[in-house]
């Protein structure tokens, strides 16, 4: 079963050892950050630093001239990536006998929604998540299509894995976060993720719901949550909380502009990239979830990219209705294996083959320029045994 690592171009560039370190962990594949969000990443075996801090979303190579006299546009990386930091690191892996593909993140911006706070999405009190750029604003939707195009489509890439591409809500991990004292569970989730900007307001409109009802709905629907109610979870808490006539025009309207967007930027990688270009999109199978695995429609999704990467942290569960949808597509098991950040190493092995029995046909782990020695050993045994 082919493996492969998410890796960051400051993991390898200035690391002589690194391309080769990764390598010999017994992957084929590199999934290479050419495009990501703010983080600070531990590097724990690079020669000059140990922390990396990015300080907003960036691309992690120089952009081309569609973006000129744009408004919404990519931010260059500082010095955490200079230059073509994703070309630099390509070469590396490469030569290492990898195959490298792009890595590219595309609805979560923090930057974008600080600079620019009409394209963030707008929670029922009015609330802006500047993390999460809207996918229903036209602009935010031709910036996020161009972006996959240039992002993933690097010279060299044999193909990409495109995360975020859909609707980004509530969940997110945030410097010094405090919104965990009330246990908001899926149907809170999703009453938090809904948008009401311009542009979702007129789409609700046009599913038969007016927005200010809506809105003052999610709010009254949300209130006993506050107070400690439980959630009962699930497409039917959602129902029950806001009643079938408000649910059903808001997964409506949602479910169609994260499909239509998925299907653009998808038929545009596809047009830009030579043959043989493998497009996968990190997803969850159930369409009202948000977040870096936004939720799709299994049968929708693999008609239209080559396959899946589907998140395993909780177990392999997720990948059962892709598994029975998609016959001939790419269902990519996605497994944290950095033990103090919540993955499991040591049973990598028996998850695998557990994730081969539910019907994945790759393996991604996440992240091997995170992991410790110890899980990095756990690595090359487990993969070594399959």
């Amino acid at each position: 079963m082919k493996a492969s690592t998410f890796v960051y171009p400051w993991d390898v560039n200035g690391d002589p050892e690194a391309a080769a370190r990764i390598a010999g962990l017994g992957v084929r594949q590199a999934t290479l950050a050419a495009a990501y969000h703010s983080t600070r990443a531990l590097t724990p075996r690079h020669p000059r630093h140990r922390i990396v801090t990015a300080e907003h979303a960036a691309v992690l190579y120089p952009t081309d001239a569609r973006w000129e006299g744009r408004e919404l546009r990519p931010y260059a990386a500082g010095d955490w990536a200079p230059g073509d930091a994703f070309e630099e690191a390509r070469v590396e892996l490469a030569g290492a006998g990898l195959e490298v593909h792009t890595w590219v993140v595309l609805a979560h911006n923090s930057r974008m929604g600080a600079e620019h706070p009409s394209t963030s999405v707008v929670n029922a009190y009015g609330d802006r998540y500047p993390w999460a750029p809207c996918i229903a604003q036209p602009a935010t939707r031709a910036y996020l299509v161009d972006l996959a195009v240039e992002a993933a489509v690097r010279p060299g890439a044999a193909g990409t894995e495109l995360e975020s591409l859909g609707w980004y809500g509530l969940q997110h991990l945030h410097a010094h976060d405090k919104t965990g004292g009330v246990p908001l569970g899926d149907a809170g989730m999703y009453l938090m993720a809904l948008c009401f900007c311009p542009s979702c307001r007129e789409g609700y409109g046009e599913q038969g719901a007016d927005p200010d009802e809506l809105a003052a709905t999610v709010r009254t629907a949300l209130e006993p949550l506050w107070q400690g109610a439980p959630d009962d979870g699930g497409w039917a808490g959602v129902e029950k909380l806001l009643g079938d006539r408000f649910a059903a025009a808001t997964r409506a309207w949602r479910d169609e502009t994260a499909r239509t967007l998925q299907e653009t930027a998808v038929r545009a990688v596809r047009a830009a990239a030579p043959e043989g270009f493998q497009i996968l999109l990190h997803a969850d199978p159930v369409t009202y979830h948000v977040g870096a695995n936004p939720g799709v429609d299994p049968e929708h999704i693999l008609s239209v990219a080559d396959g899946v990467v589907v998140p395993c942290a909780g177990g392999p569960g997720l990948l059962t209705p892709f598994a029975e949808t998609g016959k001939d597509a790419v269902i990519a098991a996605n497994f944290p294996v950095v033990a103090e950040m919540g993955g499991s190493p040591g049973t990598l092995a028996a998850d695998v083959a557990r994730a081969s029995e539910l019907g994945a046909t790759e393996v991604r782990l996440y992240h091997a320029g995170l992991a410790s020695d110890g899980d990095l050993e756990a690595i090359r045994s487990a993969l070594a045994g399959l």
